[in-house]
């Protein structure tokens, strides 16, 4: 489908063909005014302000969307999700505010575990549809790619069960899928750790590696959860594989999450509460996106990535959301984006290109992905009318997206 999106009162566009932002350049901006955007198979292939294109053929079989004078922005690119899960965990949420924290919670059975013993028991035909629910949402609150976690599983056939429910979302759903295998998020009940570490690299990686179901592995590698010696034995199993690294780093303590990212060439290191100086100069220089997850800062009363320092000491930075039944009930990357000003003091200029180009790199994304380009994947949404791009974190809860396109075509 061919698309003439008109009337739009301004439009974020991407001139610069970088693959991420860092530094000063996160706080760039390319807004146009009175403008129009053509798509064509799928992909954007020109905008203009001004007039549309005139009688020259350009526009003939082109479908006119009147945006009606709302803004026009690339969708957002979600790099940390688990939401692919068998129910909700409100009592947990109930524990938080009596004062438990997130590791007294899981040495109770709580945690990760609760959400394991729950997705073992629900089919993967039930699993699909209840994840598929959550998939709508976020694609009506702007998320056009979106990376989903096993790790609820815990075993070789519940790991493959959720991977396999990855798949059929990305082979059901508008929305761009990235698998990552998360085999070693906990140690499971009734194994020693250097018993389940075994297991995660002698059978659950070649189980999945063999059905193709993973594009990346992850490793939890923090204080109670994978020592990073643990962790970069997984992660160089899954380079066999042609798995390339992410890590969960850093979020409960200084745990050498960053450092062992870096030695090992993950695409990215995500939560980073617990960042320091030295986690910031290991970064300078590498290939590793530098990952936050305010939601999760927000919802369990913790640090907040120090997203602000890094930006400025040259890093790049992406947010995402971590939505998850424990941590962080919540895929709305608007919201995120509005935390991330708020709270970790980004611009909302910086803190857009966290959302979309930036997010987009840790998914390995951004060359298709993540703004608006002549020649990228056609995924954007239009608002209301707006007074600027910065009253999207500003109005941090007005629905302000209006209709949602992805791959060109409205959904």
């Amino acid at each position: 489908m061919n698309l003439l999106i008109k009337n739009i009162g301004l439009l974020l566009v991407d001139r610069h063909g970088k693959e991420r932002l860092q530094g000063v350049e996160m706080a760039r901006q390319d807004v146009l005014h009175d403008a129009w955007l053509l798509i064509e198979d799928g992909r954007f292939a020109a905008f203009g302000e001004g007039a549309v294109p005139g009688p020259d053929g350009k526009t003939i079989g082109h479908t006119v969307v009147d945006a009606a004078g709302g803004a026009v922005l690339p969708s957002f690119c979600d790099s940390h999700t688990h939401l692919v899960y068998a129910g909700s965990r409100e009592q947990e949420f109930t524990d938080k505010i009596n004062g438990l924290s997130y590791e007294e919670i899981a040495r109770r059975g709580g945690g990760i575990l609760n959400s394991a013993d729950r997705l073992h028991d629900m089919s993967e035909n039930d699993l699909y549809h209840a994840s598929m629910q959550r998939v709508n949402e976020i694609i009506r609150k702007g998320t056009g790619a979106v990376e989903i976690k096993s790790g609820y599983g815990l075993n070789t056939a519940d790991e493959l069960k959720m991977l396999r429910v990855i798949r059929r979302i990305k082979e059901s759903s508008p929305v761009t899928v990235v698998s990552t295998f998360l085999g070693a998020h906990a140690v499971a009940r009734g194994h020693c750790q250097s018993d389940y570490v075994d297991m995660v690299v002698n059978e659950m990686l070649p189980a999945v590696a063999a059905e193709g179901l993973a594009d990346y592995v992850d490793v939890f590698c923090d204080r109670g959860f994978f020592t990073p010696e643990e962790t970069i034995r997984i992660l160089e199993t899954g380079m066999k594989y042609g798995l390339r690294g992410k890590i969960h780093g850093q979020e409960l303590a200084p745990s050498g999450g960053v450092e062992v990212a870096v030695r090992c060439g993950a695409l990215s290191v995500d939560h980073l509460e617990s960042m320091t100086d030295d986690d910031i100069t290991m970064l300078k220089g590498s290939d590793v996106m530098p990952t936050a997850l305010p939601g999760t800062s927000f919802f369990l009363n913790m640090p907040f990535a120090p997203a602000r320092k890094m930006i400025q000491q040259g890093l790049g930075v992406a947010v995402a959301s971590d939505y998850n039944p424990g941590s962080t009930p919540s895929g709305d990357m608007k919201f995120v984006v509005s935390l991330a000003c708020i709270k970790m003091r980004l611009q909302p200029a910086e803190a857009l290109n966290a959302a979309t180009l930036n997010s987009a790199y840790a998914m390995g994304l951004s060359h298709t992905h993540g703004s608006i380009a002549v020649g990228k994947v056609a995924n954007c949404f239009v608002t209301e009318p707006i007074p600027s791009l910065d009253y999207i974190p500003y109005a941090y809860t007005q629905p302000v997206i209006r209709r949602v396109f992805l791959n060109g075509r409205e959904v």
